[in-house]
């Protein structure tokens, strides 16, 4: 199974961001992730699963390679 493309996610997260709280691109992209989970009400009794070094740039290494 492929894994996810980034861009996809974030344009669907960028839209329900704007749909659910009224935010522009701007305000969608100074977010950070764990500010849009708690904006959304995502983090009501769980603890952020954060983003370590690995996942960082696993993630930066995979967008490169579009």
């Amino acid at each position: 199974m492929s894994e996810p493309r980034f861009a996809p996610a974030a344009l669907a997260l960028c839209g329900l961001a704007a749909r659910a709280l009224g935010w522009r691109p701007p305000e969608f992209w100074a977010a950070t992730p764990a500010e849009l989970a708690a904006a959304l009400g995502l983090l009501a009794g769980h603890e952020p699963a954060g983003l370590d070094r690995s996942l960082l740039e696993k993630l930066m290494e995979h967008d490169n390679e579009r």
